[in-house]
């Protein structure tokens, strides 16, 4: 439901983000970016909309500036930035699946 609203909103480079056995504060991190501060406060308040209507409680921060808005519901974490907000937290870096050391030749 949300990635789809996403999708209708016109949200850019939406990634989903699988914390399965990463973290215990949700199983799946949305992370996308609104073209300016109105997008994202319509990206952030069409998902919300959506989310009291499947009678899913949902908590927000963010929405006054409308930089980056965090939408909290239960299983699923929504992350909607401007793009300069997104590039300098790069949440996609932090949660990422780990990538394996090369080998060290000796």
């Amino acid at each position: 439901m949300v990635l789809a609203r996403l999708d209708d909103m016109k949200a850019e480079d939406t990634v989903t983000i699988d914390l399965t056995g990463k973290s215990t504060i949700a199983d799946t991190m949305v992370v996308t970016s609104g073209r300016s501060n109105r997008h994202v406060g319509s990206v952030a308040d069409r998902v919300l909309e959506d989310l009291a209507a499947a009678g899913l409680p949902a908590r927000v921060e963010g929405m006054p500036h409308c930089d980056w808005v965090l939408i909290d519901a239960g299983d699923v974490i929504v992350h909607v930035f401007r793009p300069e907000v997104r590039a300098f937290y790069n949440l996609e870096k932090m949660w990422a699946p780990a990538r394996p050391h090369g080998r060290r030749a000796s």
